[in-house]
């Protein structure tokens, strides 16, 4: 006859006092990798990836860091007055006062190449919790020596500040593909005494080095098969973005066209920041998106809450985003 037992919140208790549900079992992932013993509990960051499928292709989503932000109307919404931006968020289930801005550097395995878009914040930032990307590809099974093509969608500090390890290449055996309008602009001299200034000196630091090893593009141009650039300026001078395309599956990677899931999406005409040209960010925002809701793409966005990818459907003043959950997996 076969043995049977019912397990109620008393014996349950008991079991696991008495060992039948033994320490192995009981312990989360988390707490299995924080332990050091001899030391007591230990905090360790595990890397935040996230891996999925366009055709053929395999993407790496890496969560570069993340950083608490507060006063969200002075970044987003410039032109409109804390209330309105408040109220938006709070209508969104998110605070009125913060927000959280999130960094992530995307790989492409496409089989033949490792495409990795974009660098994160770097060495800079590792005391606060970022510059986590070789830690992320690390953890999806990538080296660094296996870059084979670094795309550089813009040249904010955010993109750019992990191209270099102490002084050195981190890509080492990698081409490199930029903007020929975005370099020209952050890279000339005149930028010093201006706005600019810090940006210039940071490609001076981080892109300038790599320049007889980039190829510099501009609208349309083949990253490798399957991957093609589109111009998309306004957040930056030659801000551009990137269409991939494998076994009828589409991605569109949108960089910093938008750089907030509610506010940047829901209200695309508000002014950002950190957009150079505001009109031209804000055109460029409808535009792109305009074209991701018609025909139904997934979008990456490096701003996005990671991991960074979902699709957005029109809405009467702009788009809603509709987080990945599946789609990419069957």
């Amino acid at each position: 006859m076969p043995m049977s037992f019912s397990l109620n919140r008393r014996t349950l208790f008991g079991a696991v006092g008495g060992g039948l549900l033994s320490a192995p079992f009981l312990m989360s992932r988390a707490a299995i990798a924080n332990t050091d013993p001899g030391a007591g509990m230990k905090k360790t960051q595990l890397p935040d990836i996230h891996q999925f499928k366009v055709g053929t292709f395999n993407v790496v989503v890496i969560k570069d860091g993340g950083r608490p932000m507060e006063k969200p109307n002075e970044i987003f919404g410039t032109n409109q007055t804390p209330e309105a931006v408040g109220e938006l968020l709070t209508q969104n289930f998110l605070p009125a006062d913060r927000f959280v801005n999130s960094f992530s550097p995307t790989l492409i395995d496409t089989g033949s190449d490792v495409v990795l878009f974009d660098t994160g914040l770097g060495a800079a930032a590792r005391e606060q919790g970022g510059g986590r990307l070789l830690d992320g590809l690390a953890a999806a099974g990538y080296s660094p020596d296996q870059v084979s093509i670094v795309v550089l969608t813009h040249m904010h500090g955010d993109h750019i500040g992990g191209l270099m390890e102490n002084g050195a290449p981190a890509f080492k055996n990698a081409r490199y593909v930029a903007g020929q309008v975005e370099y020209d602009f952050w890279s000339d001299k005149t930028r010093e005494g201006s706005p600019a200034e810090g940006g210039h000196k940071a490609v001076l630091a981080n892109v300038v080095p790599l320049a007889e090893k980039t190829t510099f593009i501009g609208d349309n141009a083949t990253v490798v098969p399957g991957i093609t650039s589109i111009l998309a300026a306004g957040h930056s001078p030659g801000h551009m973005i990137f269409r991939v395309e494998s076994g009828g599956k589409q991605l569109i990677l949108t960089a910093d066209t938008a750089n907030h899931f509610v506010l940047s999406l829901q209200r695309p005409d508000w002014e950002v920041r950190y957009d150079m040209d505001k009109a031209a960010a804000a055109a460029t925002r409808k535009k792109v998106f305009d074209m991701i809701a018609t025909d139904r793409l997934g979008f990456l966005g490096y701003h996005m809450p990671f991991p960074a990818v979902g699709f957005v459907e029109k809405v009467e003043t702009g788009y809603r985003f509709v987080p990945k959950s599946y789609q990419f997996d069957i």
